[in-house]
């Protein structure tokens, strides 16, 4: 019998990785490539969607080519993407309409701040749950038309669509501009301010109010259900799969009953807690988003806290600072003395996201003295994930009358053990790493396998996950709270840097 694979592609911040997956729920097969990153402006990222799609077309033929298999031993595929990054092409052409603007983008920021003002958070958390913030996609959207001529009359003329990139990935795949499919998941759809997060369809309020036309927009289909075969890179072979990438991650980790949660330790770092069918609005600077739609089933929600700068704090102090050679050299560093010194460092490169939202913050490092180096300067950095995590661990148990019991992590982060520990000790439970640690891509993959019946259910995905290390708390009860109280004073120096511009 010819074995089959379940392909999972995870187009992230940083580069795009097709990963093919076994019955058992083993990687078979893996091929990545990364893209250019462009800052043209302090705040500003972008990502060229054309390279991401060149991307994919290059890592999917050597993933087969590696495990020495051919498309037709292909179940199915399964996206995961980066979320919220938005991306504006010609319906005619194909051709995108400028770069896609990243998640991390702040230049929104002060459209933000007259959302915040009028009509206020208020209006926006009734209908999507989600507070005006930078991080979202219906702002770039008005940005664009506010600051490209023509783009906004092109989009009302329907000639202009939008999506994240799961569904400029989706379309192209499915035909481009030759019938190519213009879908979206219900998870991805959540990170837009224009879904209603309750109907799971889009808010015509919403709409009215940021001026986006219909019909600009994908159709919001299940994260796990049939959405039709790929005509080009894997012809014939069935996409049945999309999720953002931190709901990948939530699935992959099997986080399937409410209280579970799991926390992505990467370019950032992204923490969700399952609250199952129920729609928590959170009171203590959460977002709350849709975890995952399985086919007709209904929708599982979650709450989220997401933290815009740890991996890439670590990266800052290794490429800008040139303090070490490689990421896991800060451990080694960070060793050599036995605390911070004092030392606290808040990276608010670009705003604290939660459960803060202050988009006037900006990176501080405190407590320093003349016995600092760069030893007690490394552990602030990996210290600074940690006390992050608290700060939305905080939030969550705050907002949910399940306090959380365990943390299951993932991401290149979790290989640094010193980190793990601290995070243990910090929030005073188990942390727990899978065996494997793809889980965005295995999440990916779970889904579309689900969809295609390769997968009979939850529970046999349940036993595939196994676990294959743990931090178990080790920190003095005074000595935390003390720690935690040095690192919110930290915190409240980095608010209110950054000041309106002032109007001649």
């Amino acid at each position: 019998m010819v074995e089959r694979y379940v392909m999972s592609v995870d187009q992230g911040t940083n580069s795009t990785r097709c990963i093919l997956f076994d019955h058992q729920g083993r990687l078979a097969a893996v091929a990545q490539r990364e893209h250019q990153q462009h800052f043209p402006r302090p705040g500003w990222v972008e990502h060229d969607a054309v390279e991401i799609w060149r991307a994919l077309q290059r890592v999917v033929p050597d993933a087969l080519s590696e495990a020495g298999i051919g498309v037709d031993q292909v179940a199915a595929i399964g996206i995961a993407n980066q979320r919220e990054t938005t991306v504006l092409w010609d319906r005619h052409t194909g051709a995108p309409l400028g770069r896609a603007i990243v998640w991390q983008d702040t230049r929104t920021a002060p459209l933000v701040e007259d959302l915040r003002r009028r009509p206020g958070d208020e209006y926006f958390l009734d209908r999507c749950c989600l507070p005006p913030s930078t991080y979202f996609s219906a702002l770039r959207i008005r940005w664009l038309f506010d600051h490209v001529g023509g783009l906004e009359q092109r989009a009302m003329a329907g000639e202009v669509l939008f999506g994240t990139i799961e569904s400029w990935l989706i379309w192209n795949l499915t035909g481009g501009v030759d019938g190519g499919l213009h879908v979206t998941d219900a998870t991805n759809a959540s990170r837009t301010m224009l879904m209603n997060i309750r109907t799971l369809t889009w808010d015509e309020e919403l709409l009215a109010f940021f001026g986006v036309p219909r019909p600009m927009l994908p159709e919001i289909r299940s994260s796990a259900e049939s959405y039709g075969e790929a005509r080009s890179v894997v012809p014939g072979v069935r996409i049945t799969a999309a999720l953002g990438d931190q709901q990948a991650a939530l699935f992959g980790q099997t986080c399937f009953s409410p209280g579970e949660a799991k926390c992505t330790y990467g370019t950032g770092s992204f923490l969700l807690l399952n609250t199952g069918s129920e729609v928590v609005r959170s009171r203590h600077g959460l977002l709350t988003t849709v975890g995952y739609k399985i086919g007709d089933q209904p929708p599982v929600y979650a709450l989220e806290g997401s933290i815009a700068v740890t991996g890439s704090l670590v990266q800052w102090f290794r490429d800008r600072l040139g303090l070490i050679s490689s990421a896991p050299e800060i451990e080694t560093l960070a060793r050599t003395v036995e605390d911070n010194g004092g030392c606290y460092i808040v990276p608010a490169f670009s705003g604290l996201f939660a459960p803060h939202w202050r988009s006037d913050a900006r990176g501080v490092i405190v407590g320093l003295t003349s016995y600092i180096t760069k030893g007690h300067l490394a552990r602030a950095v990996l210290e600074a994930t940690g006390w992050q995590t608290r700060e939305v661990v905080n939030a969550m148990n705050a907002d949910f009358p399940v306090p959380l019991k365990q943390l299951r992590v993932d991401g290149g982060m979790t290989a640094n053990n010193l980190l793990m520990q601290f995070v243990a000790d910090v929030l005073d439970v188990p942390v727990v790493r899978p065996m494997v640690a793809e889980t965005v891509s295995l999440g990916a993959a779970y889904a579309a396998g689900l969809a295609a019946g390769f997968w009979a259910d939850l529970e046999v995905l349940r036993r595939h996950w196994h676990r294959a290390g743990q931090w178990l708390p080790d920190m003095d009860p005074e000595r935390r709270e003390s720690e935690y109280e040095n690192w919110q004073r930290a915190v409240e120096r980095s608010l209110g840097w950054m000041r309106p511009p002032k109007h001649e």
